[in-house]
C-alpha cells in the first residue's frame, strides 16, 4: 500500500504579487527590446502623380505651397535627393512597368494609344510588367487613375493580361467619344465591374481614390500592390471639391496640388484605420515635371515647369518612401535611382523571382529602402524621351535612331546628342543648368566627361521599336500624313 504526503506552503498572496510584478519588472529594464522582424512581404503602394516637379512639393523646398501630408511621409520616411523619371508620359509609364530604358522598350516618344491607335498597343505578349510578377507571388494586385497605352474599345481584358485584377481608371481620350476627354468633373472611368462610362457630378479623383480605399479594405489581410498614378495635376486646370471659386490658371494648379496632398492623406489614414500601416511601403513621385506653363519657386530660385524636356526640372522628381517599421525615419538621402528601379524592387520587396532570360536595365533599391545600403547600387541614373513618335509603314517608331538623352551621377550630367556629348553640367554649383563646361580643362571636368562618357557608349548605337502585334485598323487612327504634321509642329515648339 502506498502513501503519500502533500507539502502546503503557506505564503502570503499580497506580497507574492508584488514579489513577481518586481521580478518582471526588473527582467524587462535589464533585457533590450526586441524590434518587430519586417514583414516577409510587405504591401506595395506606388503613387505616381502627373506632371508635377519638387518645385510644388513643400517637402523639397517649394515656397508657393503647402503640403502637409506628403510632407509627413517624408519626414517619417526616406526623401531621394536624386531620382529620375523620363520627360513625358509614355517613356515614364513604360520604363516603369517593365524595368527597362526606352531605348530597349522602343517607347521612346509619346504615344496616345487611345487617341492614336494605328495599331500600336502595349502589348502583354511581348512587355513583362511589375504587376504581373507580383501577382504570380500571390499579391493582390490593383491600379487606379491613368494609364493610356491600351485602347479598352479594342482590348477590355488589356490590364488584366498586364497583371491587374482589379482596375478604375480613366480611359483616355477615345477618338471619336467625346466623353471619354473627362478625367476630373463628371470623369469618363474603366473599371473591371462596369467597363466604360460617365460618372455625372463625381470629380474623378475621388471615384479613383475611393477604388483604392475600398480596395485597401476589402484585401488587409492579404499582401497588395496598388499602382495609383493619379489623374491629377495634369491640364486641364481644374477647380475642386475643396476649392470650388478659384479662377486663374495658376490658382486652379495650386488648389490641384492641394487636393493631391489631400488624397494622399486619406490613403496614409485608411492604412491606419485598417492596423496595416506597419507591413506596408509607401512610394511617392510624378511622372515628369510640371507644364511649362506653370513657374514656381524652390529655395529661392524660380522653376519653370519642364515637362518634356530634359531640363532637371522635367525629370528629377519628388521621390518618398515611407514604412513605419520597415523604412528608417527621417532619411535624406543622396542614392541615386530612376524609375527602371522599380521592377527589380518591387519584385525583391515581395520576394518574387524575376523570370530567366528577361533584360532589366534597372537595379533593385530595396537594400537602401530597408536602410541596409547608404549608397545604392548605381553610380549614374538615365532620362531620354519626348514629343510624339513617329508613323512609317511598319507601324510606330521613334523619331530618331538614336534619341537625345542625359546621363548623371550625383554631381555632374551629360547631355547627349546623336551618340555624343554636348553638354556638361555641375549641378551641385549650378542647379540651373547655367554654365556649360563642356570645353572647361579643369582635371575634375575631364574626369567627369571620361566616367559618364563610359556610360553612354554602353547604350545600344540604335533604340529598339515599340514591341507590339498590330492591332486591326480602326476608323479612328491617326495617318501617317497626320503624325508628320504633329510631330513636325512639336519639333518646332522645342
Amino acid at each position: 500500500m502506498c502513501s503519500s504526503k502533500s507539502v502546503r506552503v503557506s505564503i502570503d498572496p499580497p506580497a507574492a504579487v508584488a514579489r513577481v510584478a518586481l521580478f518582471l519588472l526588473v527582467t524587462l529594464l535589464a533585457s533590450p527590446a526586441t524590434p518587430a522582424a519586417p514583414p516577409e512581404r510587405p504591401n506595395i503602394i506606388f503613387i505616381l502623380v502627373d506632371d508635377l516637379g519638387q518645385e510644388w512639393i513643400s517637402a523639397y523646398g517649394a515656397e508657393d505651397i503647402r503640403t502637409p501630408n506628403i510632407d509627413r511621409l517624408a519626414a517619417t520616411g526616406m526623401r531621394f535627393q536624386g531620382a529620375y523619371s523620363m520627360p513625358q508620359c509614355t517613356p515614364t509609364r513604360v520604363t516603369l512597368l517593365t524595368g527597362q530604358y526606352p531605348f530597349r522598350h522602343g517607347w521612346v516618344n509619346h504615344w496616345d494609344v487611345p487617341r492614336w491607335g494605328a495599331g500600336c498597343h502595349f502589348d502583354p505578349n511581348h512587355n513583362i510588367t511589375f504587376a504581373r510578377l507580383l501577382k504570380q507571388a500571390g499579391y493582390k494586385t490593383a491600379i487606379a487613375g491613368k494609364w493610356q497605352i491600351n485602347d479598352f474599345r479594342v482590348q477590355p481584358e488589356a490590364l488584366r493580361e498586364h497583371g491587374f485584377d482589379e482596375w478604375c481608371v480613366w480611359t483616355g481620350y477615345e477618338t471619336g467619344n467625346p466623353p471619354s476627354g473627362e478625367r476630373y468633373w463628371d470623369p469618363y472611368i474603366f473599371t473591371n465591374t462596369a467597363r466604360s462610362r460617365t460618372y455625372k457630378g463625381k470629380f474623378g479623383p475621388d471615384v479613383y481614390n475611393d477604388f483604392v480605399l475600398d480596395f485597401l479594405t476589402r484585401h488587409r489581410e492579404e499582401p497588395m500592390l496598388v499602382y495609383y498614378p493619379m489623374a491629377l495635376t495634369h491640364v486641364p486646370l481644374v477647380h475642386t471639391p475643396h476649392e470650388p471659386d478659384v479662377e486663374t490658371k495658376l490658382d486652379k494648379h495650386k488648389a490641384m496640388v492641394r487636393y493631391t496632398d489631400y488624397l494622399v492623406g486619406r490613403v496614409v489614414k485608411r492604412l491606419d484605420e485598417l492596423g496595416i500601416r506597419g507591413r506596408t511601403i509607401i512610394f511617392f513621385t510624378t511622372d515628369n515635371g510640371t507644364a511649362r506653363s506653370i513657374t514656381g519657386h524652390i529655395h529661392g530660385r524660380a522653376v519653370r515647369g519642364g515637362k518634356a524636356t530634359l531640363l532637371e526640372s522635367g525629370i528629377w522628381e519628388p521621390f518618398i518612401v515611407n514604412g513605419p517599421g520597415i523604412v528608417p525615419e527621417g532619411v535624406v538621402t543622396d542614392a541615386l535611382t530612376d524609375f527602371s528601379d522599380m521592377l527589380p524592387t518591387f519584385v525583391e520587396l515581395a520576394g518574387a523571382d524575376l523570370p530567366a532570360g528577361l533584360t532589366i536595365d534597372g537595379k533593385s533599391i530595396a537594400p537602401v529602402i530597408r536602410g541596409k545600403d547608404r549608397d545604392g547600387p548605381r553610380d549614374w541614373i538615365m532620362a531620354m524621351g519626348f514629343g510624339p513618335a513617329r508613323l512609317d509603314e511598319n507601324g510606330v517608331r521613334p523619331v530618331k535612331d538614336y534619341n537625345d538623352r542625359v546621363v548623371r551621377d550625383k554631381r555632374y550630367k551629360v547631355y547627349v546628342f546623336d551618340g555624343r556629348i554636348a553638354k556638361l553640367y555641375d549641378l551641385k554649383a549650378d542647379p540651373g543648368e547655367e554654365h556649360n563646361l563642356i570645353d572647361s580643362r579643369r582635371p575634375e571636368h575631364l574626369a567627369a566627361k571620361r566616367r559618364l562618357a563610359a556610360v553612354v557608349a554602353s547604350f545600344p548605337k540604335r533604340d529598339a521599336r515599340p514591341r507590339y502585334d498590330p492591332l486591326p485598323p480602326q476608323p479612328w487612327d491617326i495617318t501617317r500624313e497626320q503624325n508628320e504634321k504633329m510631330w513636325r509642329k512639336s519639333a518646332r515648339t522645342k
